[in-house]
């Protein structure tokens, strides 16, 4: 009787929760699946061709069918895998990469609108940036675990490589996000917009340029997206750590990839692009439901640009080789996010005008990229030089 009474107690603030979830759980297969045909929509674009338009009119139920077509292949499970983790592993990236989305908040929703409606399952977090961070660094684990419970060898190379991947950009990722809390003064994802809503100049990529490029590059290398998709590069790996996956299966590590892109677009928007504010939409949140749907649509139209140039970037660069890519993380981006920090200490310190940050941050990096362009051009012209002298010396010989 005691639970049947404190369930009752907590069913108004609780049905809020379960329903967003409920959505969250039915909207990331639906997304999953309509992402891979905006994605061949793209490459058709990039490569001059049409693109899927078959099924459906212009195509639109081609997802549908791709995705009746995996349900329905044949589960195959190789004789030498460790059967537990070969199936845990999927299950492991694709719940890290869905948890993260619990404090996203996908709009904005005033307190006093209407008791238990929200854009947010869990909202008011203070630590919410943190406890995506955490999570989302949990996705390791089942990329890890497959990789060796496949017990193939290029399924752990693969599998060693994303988790090296992992851990070189989580730091400059971290480093990126540091200046935009120490602004903000807050962790929390919807105060963090709020900070930004008085007019376009106030959103943080203007302010902090060089921070907002080491965000982006960092968060597309945690997506294993071009040009970062070493883990599963064919060429060298044949499927990396989903060499041994087939079937529903895969669509797990494939659902776990698009989600994490989602995330961060998600993330890109709210934290530099001004979240749900607009100009000619700023100043105090509407609190009709129309001007909440409005600030939702615009929110949802940045994360989507965010996604198409993702998607755009996979089938326009070509790919870095994987001491290329460790040399970004360690050699790069550390550095430039180290160098913002100080940056935003600095002014913060002095109480210095904030458009000194921008400034002085983009000549640094305009004067880092150059620096990098001539130190890469002279290695490259002392091992020419060192080849030369080689080739002239065994002519003689």
């Amino acid at each position: 009787m005691d639970l049947y009474q404190t369930l009752t107690d907590m069913w108004p603030s609780l049905w809020p929760t379960l329903a967003a979830i409920g959505v969250i759980l039915a909207f990331v297969p639906v997304l999953g699946l309509y992402m891979t045909f905006i994605e061949r929509k793209i490459a058709a674009y990039v490569q001059d061709r049409v693109g899927p338009n078959r099924v459906g009119p212009f195509g639109l139920f081609q997802a549908i069918a791709d995705g009746i077509k995996i349900f329905l292949k044949e589960q195959i499970i190789p004789d030498h895998v460790y059967t537990f983790l070969y199936f845990v592993a999927p299950t492991i990236s694709l719940m890290t990469a869905m948890f993260a989305l619990v404090v996203m908040p996908f709009g904005p929703v005033p307190v006093d609108y209407k008791e238990g409606f929200r854009f947010v399952v869990a909202p008011g977090i203070d630590t919410g940036i943190i406890f995506m961070f955490a999570i989302s660094s949990l996705s390791a684990y089942g990329i890890i675990l497959g990789g060796w419970a496949s017990n193939n060898k290029y399924s752990l190379y693969g599998a060693i490589r994303s988790c090296a991947q992992f851990i070189s950009y989580e730091i400059p990722l971290g480093l990126s996000i540091i200046g935009v809390i120490a602004i903000s003064g807050s962790l929390n994802l919807e105060k963090i917009v709020a900070t930004q809503g008085g007019s376009i100049w106030d959103w943080n990529v203007f302010w902090q340029p060089l921070a907002f490029i080491v965000f982006f590059t960092s968060a597309l290398a945690e997506t294993n997206r071009l040009p970062f998709d070493l883990p599963e590069c064919e060429q060298e790996l044949v499927g990396g750590f989903h060499t041994e996956y087939g079937g529903i299966k895969f669509v797990l590590f494939f659902l776990a990839e698009y989600t994490h892109i989602v995330t961060v677009s998600f993330l890109t928007a709210l934290l530099f692009l001004g979240g749900w504010h607009f100009p000619g939409l700023t100043g105090p949140v509407d609190a009709s439901l129309g001007g909440m749907l409005l600030r939702t649509f615009v929110l949802v139209a940045k994360v989507g640009g965010v996604v198409a140039f993702i998607m755009l970037l996979r089938w326009a660069l070509p790919r870095f080789r994987f001491d290329q890519l460790m040399g970004l993380a360690w050699k790069g981006l550390i550095p430039l996010g180290l160098i913002n920090l100080v940056l935003v200490a600095i002014v913060l310190t002095l109480e210095l005008p904030k458009h000194l940050l921008a400034g002085t941050a983009l000549l640094l990096f305009v004067a880092a990229v150059f620096s990098s362009y001539q130190l890469q051009r002279s290695m490259n012209q002392n091992a020419n030089a060192r080849r030369l002298n080689q080739g002239v010396q065994g002519v003689s010989a």
